[in-house]
């Protein structure tokens, strides 16, 4: 999770993603910091985000964002 929320304050470094839970429906995170996004936590964590699970319920926060890596990596085991 920290990993997570380092990459997302690269992105945004004056948002609180610890607590933030609109990210998308807020307008936090708009599609070029989405694609950003996905780039580096597939760098980071070695998963493949597909357009499928591009959905603001996936990336309304951090949590919703790992639990979406956390499946992923899981489905890889």
């Amino acid at each position: 999770m920290n990993e997570l929320i380092e990459i997302l304050s690269d992105l945004h470094p004056e948002v609180d993603f610890t607590t933030e839970k609109g990210l998308v429906t807020g307008g936090i995170l708009d599609s070029f910091d989405i694609v950003s996004l996905i780039s580096e936590i597939n760098e980071a964590f070695d998963v493949t985000i597909g357009a499928a699970e591009l959905t603001p319920e996936n990336f309304d926060s951090a949590e919703t964002i790992y639990a979406l890596i956390k499946a992923k990596l899981d489905d890889e085991d």
